[in-house]
């Protein structure tokens, strides 16, 4: 009863790992998703008296990945709105070309505050307006999001950790005599921590089958997409080929360190 609940706390502390590694990579796609719609979303309002083209744009910074022409009407009304600037009126007494720029990734506040200046620089641009302070907010939300997910996976990782380390002292513990004995008889460190090795493999293993399990049922029912689809994001969370093989190496890895460590740590009391 006793190596059953021995077995049970250790598989249900690997199981804690696991999904805790799993909801990271999730939460990091869903994170990279949000990103890339930002990214999309996000554009640079360029003013100037000149036809530009994408070369031109792209000569100056080669992250712009398109230009979208835009209505000079609608523009000096968004831009008004937007900054608060009541001398952008004067502007329509000779409308000049107003541009979009996207790009091809997500950027921070200072990269577009920089690239502003860059485009500043050229006389052919007249104004150029990057909304940072708008797009400095959602930024900041987001590595607060990102800094939090991350603090909570360390703390978990570190709690579930110890709780393995002190099962595998209990099953040390429970194994000493046979391992004295084999001691006696010249076994080596390996073979006497065999049984050890072993069980946390088998344990590990069935932590990692039931990690996939969870996530497997939770991708086929679409729980975690309904949810996702509410805010127009559509990451794929979980990833067989490559989520498998990573729970189940790092599931096996942890738990061959952490019995290395106790049984190197029982060297001098054999």
């Amino acid at each position: 009863m006793k190596s059953l609940k021995s077995h049970f706390s250790l598989i249900t502390a690997l199981f804690s790992i696991l999904i805790t590694l799993q909801l990271f990579l999730s939460l990091e796609r869903v994170i990279g998703a949000y990103e890339q719609r930002l990214g999309d979303n996000y554009g640079i309002v360029v003013v100037s008296d000149s036809n530009l083209s994408l070369a031109f744009f792209q000569g100056i910074d080669d992250a712009i990945s398109a230009v979208e022409p835009l209505s000079p009407s609608r523009v000096l009304q968004q831009l008004q709105q937007q900054t608060g600037d009541s001398q952008i009126n004067l502007m329509t007494l000779n409308l000049p070309h107003f541009y979009r720029l996207r790009m091809a990734n997500f950027i921070t506040p200072d990269e577009a505050r920089e690239l502003g200046k860059r485009l500043l620089r050229d006389r052919a641009i007249s104004r150029v307006e990057t909304f940072a302070q708008q797009h400095d907010t959602v930024y900041r939300l987001l590595q607060l999001f990102k800094n939090v997910v991350s603090v909570l996976a360390a703390v978990v990782l570190l709690v579930t950790s110890l709780l393995i380390i002190k099962e595998m002292r209990l099953w040390q513990f429970q194994h000493r005599e046979r391992m004295n004995i084999m001691a006696l008889f010249g076994a080596p460190v390996w073979l006497r921590s065999a049984v050890l090795f072993r069980l946390a493999i088998v344990d590990a293993v069935i932590a990692s089958l039931l990690a996939t399990t969870v996530f497997v049922l939770v991708d086929h029912y679409g729980w975690m997409a309904q949810l996702l689809s509410l805010v127009q994001l559509q990451p794929t969370l979980f990833q067989p080929l490559h989520d498998v093989p990573l729970l189940t190496g790092v599931a096996i890895s942890l738990s061959i360190l952490l019995a290395s460590m106790i049984v190197m740590g029982h060297k001098e009391e054999v």
